[in-house]
């Protein structure tokens, strides 16, 4: 019988979601969709929760699709349906949690593996990770957010080879084109994601998910429009306990105690 196909660890003021599949790659099948899509949930409904560490279990983050059950019984995948209910509320859900997502890629991260984990707020890899748009070696078209995300990271000439190329990309290259944010020794990949846990952890909440609203609208809006939404997500933020506990703090030459509250 099957283990839990992803696995949660509740922390001290954030929890770690662990792919659960390792003899596939932790490849997404239905039931780990599931038993994902709940565990975001339940981080986001859980008021002491103020971020999530993604990783994998074994020696992948993850290998996308798993489309090994569905061939082997000569069902042709419906991946476009796929798409609508698993992979693309997924990843909006990633982007709209209203705490840092960590993503600790510990392996390899292929096709929508590779997306989900761009997806998050911050990726670490082990220096032994690899992305790969594994896509166009199949005949498919990247997606969970590929074609979204790889243009804006690393600038269209780099994301188109990608995308047609698939051809796999070292972690050690993927942090210098900026894919993603740092590579660290294999050993040292845990205790770095769990670190900036603890930080975010300790930190104002409400004012790190505005500044993510704000990234991701940047994406879209042009100046005249973000300086606004600038303007109003200050005024918000400027409401919170933990902006007075900052200035408090700061006039005080301590270090704040935030409570990552809207209101006291």
């Amino acid at each position: 019988m099957d283990e839990k196909p992803v696995l949660v660890d509740l922390r001290e003021g954030y929890r770690v979601v662990t792919l659960n599949r390792p003899q596939r790659l932790n490849a997404f099948n239905e039931a780990m969709h599931v038993a994902l899509a709940a565990a975001l949930e339940e981080a986001e409904a859980d008021g002491s929760c103020r971020a999530v560490l993604l990783t994998g279990a074994g020696r992948g983050f993850c290998a996308g699709q798993d489309l090994t059950d569905r061939l082997a019984a000569g069902e042709t995948p419906a991946l476009g349906g796929a798409l609508e209910q698993f992979y693309n509320p997924l990843v909006r859900k990633l982007r709209a949690l209203p705490f840092p997502v960590v993503a600790a890629v510990n392996g390899v991260a292929a096709g929508a593996g590779a997306n989900v984990a761009l997806a998050c707020d911050i990726v670490l890899a082990a220096r032994s990770a690899s992305f790969v748009q594994a896509f166009a070696r199949i005949g498919l078209v990247p997606d969970s957010g590929g074609t979204w995300f790889l243009p804006r990271l690393v600038g269209a000439a780099r994301a188109r080879a990608l995308a047609l190329l698939a051809e796999p990309v070292a972690a050690e290259q993927a942090e210098r084109w900026g894919l993603i944010w740092k590579v660290l020794d294999d050993a040292a990949l845990m205790g770095e994601a769990e670190r900036l846990c603890e930080n975010f952890a300790r930190g104002p909440t409400v004012g790190l998910a505005l500044i993510k609203r704000a990234l991701d609208a940047a994406e879209t809006n042009d100046l005249a429009a973000q300086l606004d939404l600038e303007r109003d997500l200050q005024r918000e933020a400027g409401q919170t306990p933990d902006f007075a506990e900052g200035v408090r703090a700061f006039l005080e030459k301590r270090a704040p105690a935030f409570t990552g509250k809207r209101s006291t």
